[in-house]
């Protein structure tokens, strides 16, 4: 490889991102680079104007007028850092993320559009070239809670959520496949009917794949919300991911109004109950039952929404 070749790919690169992003408007009304801010303000835990530099590698005069503009159009909140105050804390509004929200919509129809020019059976080849530069350019740095991005799911990611549940809990915990059938119907009643002010998956990315989700719906209860299908892929875990999408679960049921969040979940799936402890859910009600060919106790969790935050 000479660095000719790679200069060379560099201009063809660049013009299919050209693209992808202008042919489009993409990024409109918004720069490139201010879409940027806005998607890493959208999905990554460093919300420190100084962390966002540094991430984005942008010089801080051009960073804090671009800041300037999101407030000054609603998008963001700045408030002094409670561990830091020489440091300033950068949220979105909910304007804000619903303009993230929607860049976000634009960029996955925008990439659908080129991969619908890729025959299907060229499509694992091109994601797993893009996998070899990234490996190969990142030096075998092990990956860090900041690398995972929490999006909305795509094409395919519903069944993955099916599968991967089914995998986990028949290797981790012997359950059968009444609890594929049970999950396979819960994701389907969300695919069919659901109302996306209202209610909302995330999948967790790390180095372009699949490794977690979680789900909030509505529950029958008036006013309450549920959070269900948590998981976190065992070679992903101790990165945080688990507690970042717990957290988005619950910011946004509080977001959109909803006055409680409860769950259901069982007492061998330790990791999963510190996470919700940790965000303040409380344990109402515990019941022996068996269950996907196993013997279990099942839990019911409950939070306050109105009380105490994250």
């Amino acid at each position: 490889m000479t660095i000719q070749d790679i200069r060379s790919f560099n201009r063809f690169y660049t013009n299919v991102i050209g693209a992808l992003d202008y042919s489009r408007q993409l990024y409109a009304p918004y720069t490139l680079t201010e879409a940027r801010v806005l998607y890493e303000l959208a999905h990554s835990p460093r919300t420190d104007a100084a962390d966002l530099r540094v991430e984005l590698s942008l010089d801080a005069g051009y960073l804090s007028r671009i800041l300037a503009k999101f407030e000054q159009d609603g998008l963001i909140e700045r408030v002094p850092s409670e561990k830091d105050t020489r440091r300033r804390h950068v949220t979105l509004t909910p304007h804000g993320r619903e303009a993230a929200d929607l860049l976000d919509e634009r960029s996955q129809e925008a990439v659908g559009s080129l991969l619908a020019t890729v025959p299907a059976g060229e499509r694992p080849r091109l994601v797993e070239a893009m996998r070899t530069i990234r490996d190969v350019l990142s030096d075998g740095r092990a990956p860090r809670g900041e690398d995972v991005v929490l999006r909305e799911p795509g094409p395919g990611d519903l069944g993955w959520i099916v599968q991967r549940n089914a995998a986990l809990y028949a290797a981790e915990h012997g359950f059968n496949t009444d609890y594929e059938g049970l999950v396979a119907r819960i994701v389907a009643d969300f695919a069919e009917d659901h109302d996306p002010h209202l209610e909302r998956v995330w999948i967790a990315e790390l180095d372009g794949r699949a490794v977690g989700c979680v789900m909030c719906v509505r529950d029958e209860a008036p006013g309450a919300a549920r959070l269900r299908l948590l998981l976190v892929e065992p070679d992903a875990r101790g990165l945080g991911i688990g507690d970042r999408l717990v957290r988005a679960c619950i910011e946004f049921a509080r977001g959109v109004g909803y006055r409680e969040m409860v769950l259901w979940t069982n007492d061998v799936l330790t990791s999963a109950r510190k996470i919700y402890q940790r965000h303040g859910f409380v344990l109402l009600a515990e019941k022996p039952h068996r269950s996907f060919g196993v013997d279990l106790v099942g839990q019911d969790w409950r939070l306050d929404l109105h009380g105490a935050q994250d």
